[in-house]
C-alpha cells in the first residue's frame, strides 16, 4: 500500500512538531525516518497511523483520503520501542492476541489462528518460545515476538517507532539485517522511526532526515550520504569537519569528513593550523583528533600506516589540508569543490 501525506501541520500548544510535511511513501518500501530527538518523525508516524490527528494536511492511503479513518481500519501493524507485550501472555497468546479479539464475522478458527501463529513464529524464528512469557525472554527475542504479533492481523503498512532502541548495540546490529532480510521476504511497505543514522543507512531503501518538523532532505542512503542537501545533513550523517569558504571567505559553510582531510607537518597551500588533541588507533586506520583556531574541534581518519609514520604526538602543530569541500551557499544547497 502507498502513502502519501499532504502538507501535514501539528503543533503542541506553541511547539510546532511538524510544519506544512508532504512525502510520499510508494509500495513495497522499507523507509526511515531519521533525525534528532524532537525533530517530529514519531509524530509523523503516529499520525499515519491514526494514533495522533493533524492540526491540517491528509494522509492518503493507497490514494484513498484516510485522515478521518480510524486506526483500526487502516490496516496498520505498529511496532513499538518498549515492545508493549502482554507479561501474563505466553508468546504463542501474544501473537494471536489481535486474530482473537477481531468481530466474530471474521476471526479465524483455532485451528487457523493456531496454524497462522505457528507460522510467523517460524518467520522471526522463535517458535521454540511458544510457550515462555515475556519476562523470560531477551530484549532481542522480544521484538522479534512483537514484530510477530504486528504481523498477525496482516497490516497493509507496516510502522516501527524506534525498533531496536532499547537493544544493547551488538543486539542492534544483529536485528538490523534480519529486519531487512524479512522485508526483502514480505515486501510491506514499512516506516521506521530511528536517530541512529547508520541504522537507517544500513537498512532502509530510502531515507528521510528531518529537524525542527520539517524535510530537509530524501533519497537512498548513498544519496542522503554522498550528496548531502543541506549543512544539517552533513553534519548528522557521520562526523564532519567545517572550515572557511574557499579561499577564505564568508560566502558559505564548507564541511569534509574526516577521510577528505590529510594531515601535514609543514604549512602548506590551503591548510589550517591546528594542535593534536590524541590519537585513536583500531584496526587499519587512525582517527586524529585535533583542536584549532577558535577552540573548534577537528577529527581525521589516516591509514594505521600513515599515522604511525608519522609518529603524531599530543600538542604538536600540524596543518590540515582539506582534499575535497562541500560548500553550502545561501540557497543551502551543497556544491562539492576539489581543494587546490
Amino acid at each position: 500500500m502507498s502513502i502519501q501525506v499532504r502538507h501535514i501541520h501539528k503543533s503542541f500548544g506553541s511547539f510546532t512538531a511538524l510544519g506544512d510535511v508532504s512525502l510520499d511513501f510508494p509500495t513495497g518500501e522499507l523507509v526511515a525516518l531519521l533525525g534528532p530527538s524532537g525533530c517530529g518523525k514519531t509524530t509523523l508516524l503516529r499520525i499515519i497511523a491514526g494514533l495522533e490527528t493533524a492540526d491540517r494536511g491528509s494522509v492518503m492511503l493507497d490514494g484513498v483520503d484516510a485522515s478521518e479513518t480510524h486506526v483500526r481500519e487502516r490496516q496498520v501493524g505498529f511496532v513499538f520501542q518498549h515492545y508493549a507485550l502482554f507479561r501474563h501472555m505466553t508468546v504463542f497468546d501474544n501473537v494471536a492476541f489481535g486474530l482473537r479479539v477481531k468481530p466474530r464475522s471474521v476471526r479465524p478458527s483455532d485451528a487457523e489462528i493456531k496454524r497462522k501463529v505457528h507460522d510467523l513464529l517460524n518467520l522471526v524464528q522463535l517458535d521454540w518460545l511458544a510457550d515462555r512469557f515475556p519476562p523470560q525472554l531477551s530484549g532481542g527475542q522480544r521484538q522479534r515476538i512483537a514484530l510477530a504479533r504486528a504481523l498477525a492481523v496482516e497490516p497493509r503498512v507496516l510502522l516501527l517507532d524506534e525498533p531496536f532502541g532499547a537493544l544493547d548495540a551488538q543486539v542492534r546490529k544483529e536485528l538490523r539485517r534480519w529486519l531487512r532480510r524479512l522485508h526483502d521476504e514480505l515486501h510491506i511497505t514499512s516506516l521506521f522511526v530511528t536517530h541512529d543514522q547508520e541504522e537507517a543507512l544500513e537498512v532502509a531503501d530510502r531515507v528521510v532526515l528531518m529537524d525542527h518538523g520539517r524535510v530537509e532532505q530524501v533519497g537512498t542512503p548513498s544519496e542522503v550520504y554522498e550528496r548531502p542537501a543541506t549543512p544539517f545533513v552533513f553534519g548528522f550523517l557521520g562526523s564532519a569537519n567545517r572550515f572557511p569558504g574557499p579561499d577564505g571567505d564568508e560566502r558559505g559553510d564548507a564541511f569534509a569528513r574526516p577521510h577528505e582531510v590529510s594531515i601535514s607537518t609543514e604549512p602548506a597551500a590551503h591548510s589550517h593550523a591546528a594542535q593534536v588533541s590524541r590519537v585513536l588507533s583500531f584496526g587499519a586506520t587512525s582517527r586524529v583528533e585535533l583542536i584549532g583556531a577558535g577552540d573548534r574541534h577537528f577529527e581525521v581518519e589516516l591509514a594505521r600506516e600513515r599515522a604511525d609514520a608519522m609518529a603524531l604526538q599530543t600538542d604538536q602543530r600540524v596543518w590540515l589540508v582539506p582534499q575535497r569541500l562541500s560548500v553550502f551557499t545561501g540557497n543551502q544547497r551543497a556544491e562539492a569543490a576539489q581543494a587546490a
